[in-house]
C-alpha cells in the first residue's frame, strides 16, 4: 500500500491505496464481467468532485456516492456534515473505504453495489454524487435510471467527468428526461466539468 495526502476544506486526509493497481487485474473476473480495478486509482475527477463537495454546507443532508472507488467525495461529504453512504461494485474497494474512513476519523457507511444492474432499496438521498462513471457507453442508461430511483424530492446530483466521449449524450438524455442540467467550474479537470442535475419543477396550465 501507498499513502496519499489530500487536503479538503482544511482537513488533511491520509488515503491508503494499492501501490500497483495493475497487479490487481484478474483475467477470470474480467472474462466474467469485464471487471478492472479502476477503484484502486485516485482519479482527477474524484479529487475535483471532493474539493467541490467539501465546500458545500451538507449539515443534516444524506449523500450517496455511486462507483466510489477510494471514496474521496464521500469523505468530503462527511467533512461537510452529511450522513454518507459510499457504494462500489468491488468488495475490495468497500473494505478499503471503511479502513480509510476510520483512520481519518470519518463516519461513512459502505455497501457493495453494482448500480448498473442492481436496484437500491427505497431510500432516497438529498445529494447523489459520482465521479468519472461514464467511461463506457453502457453505463449511461443505468446511471439515469438509478438517479431517478435514489434522488429525494428537491434533491440534486453532482457528476464529475473528465471529458469522456459518452458524457455529453448522457447529459442530453438527462435533460430530455426532466433534469435541469448546469455545468459548474471544475478545478483540476481542464477538459471536463462538474455537472449539477436537479429535477425541473412541473408546470400546469
Amino acid at each position: 500500500m501507498r499513502e496519499e495526502r489530500i487536503t479538503l476544506a482544511g482537513h488533511e486526509l491520509v488515503i491508503a491505496r494499492p501501490d500497483d493497481p495493475e497487479s490487481l487485474i484478474d483475467e477470470s473476473r474480467f472474462e466474467e464481467d469485464e471487471f478492472l480495478p479502476y477503484w484502486a486509482e485516485l482519479w482527477p475527477s474524484g479529487v475535483a468532485l471532493a474539493q467541490h463537495v467539501a465546500a458545500l454546507d451538507l449539515e443534516g443532508k444524506t449523500v450517496l456516492e455511486l462507483g466510489c472507488g477510494l471514496a474521496l467525495p464521500s469523505f468530503a461529504a462527511a467533512i461537510a456534515g452529511a450522513d454518507v453512504l459510499a457504494t462500489d461494485w468491488a468488495p475490495e474497494a468497500i473494505e478499503l473505504v471503511a479502513v480509510n474512513a476510520a483512520a481519518n476519523g470519518l463516519r461513512v457507511a459502505c455497501a457493495v453495489l453494482d448500480w448498473t444492474s442492481q436496484q437500491l432499496s427505497d431510500e432516497r438521498f438529498d445529494v447523489v454524487v459520482a465521479a468519472d462513471v461514464l467511461y463506457e457507453e453502457r453505463n449511461a442508461a443505468p446511471l439515469l435510471r438509478v438517479l431517478g430511483e435514489t434522488v429525494a424530492p428537491g434533491g440534486h446530483v453532482l457528476v464529475a467527468d473528465p471529458g469522456r466521449r459518452h458524457a455529453a449524450t448522457f447529459f442530453e438524455q438527462a435533460q430530455a428526461a426532466g433534469w435541469a442540467v448546469q455545468r459548474l467550474a471544475a478545478v483540476g479537470l481542464p477538459a471536463g466539468w462538474i455537472v449539477a442535475l436537479g429535477r425541473q419543477a412541473r408546470t400546469t396550465g
